[in-house]
């Protein structure tokens, strides 16, 4: 059904993909992500077919909130990572953790993306957001690279 309505709405409705793929051989330093101008180590990026660019993202109390992008940092970054010249565009995204020692990139399904946004909003407490916030992002990325199905957030995960 939904390969038939992409097809019939002519491209306006697009199929969210189910796989999540850890990109291991991603190469980006850490002056890169600083010109990206993110303020904190969780992003995700993706290709806006409405508006014609690549759109930055990143999570906070408030939800996600976009970054405004310096389109030469990204540029450098696929030229450097062709596989993101590929990302399907409004459906699939970069998703970056950066948090203290993390350095994970992930070619991601956008509503994986959206939930990190809702489980940081929905647990976030306080000026820093508490542990229990930081403990689930840690497993919201591990069960990301494990593969494991999107579980709803009343269970504990986004």
């Amino acid at each position: 059904c939904a390969a038939r309505a992409e097809a019939e709405v002519g491209g306006d409705l697009r199929r969210i993909p189910a796989e999540t793929r850890l990109l291991d051989d991603f190469l980006m330093s850490d002056g890169e992500w600083d010109a990206m101008a993110i303020p904190i180590g969780l992003a995700f990026f993706y290709a806006s077919a409405r508006e014609g660019r690549v759109v930055a993202m990143y999570p906070g109390p408030a939800g996600a909130v976009e970054s405004l992008l310096d389109l030469a940092a990204w540029s450098a970054l696929v030229e450097a990572n062709p596989p993101l010249a590929t990302l399907r565009p409004d459906v699939e995204a970069l998703l970056v953790n950066r948090v203290g020692a993390a350095r994970q990139y992930f070619r991601a399904p956008i509503d994986r993306c959206y939930a990190l946004a809702g489980l940081m909003r929905l647990q976030w407490h306080g000026l820093s957001g508490g542990a229990a916030v930081w403990e689930s992002i840690d497993s919201f990325f591990i069960d990301l690279a494990a593969g494991r199905p999107l579980v709803h957030a009343a269970h504990g995960h986004a």
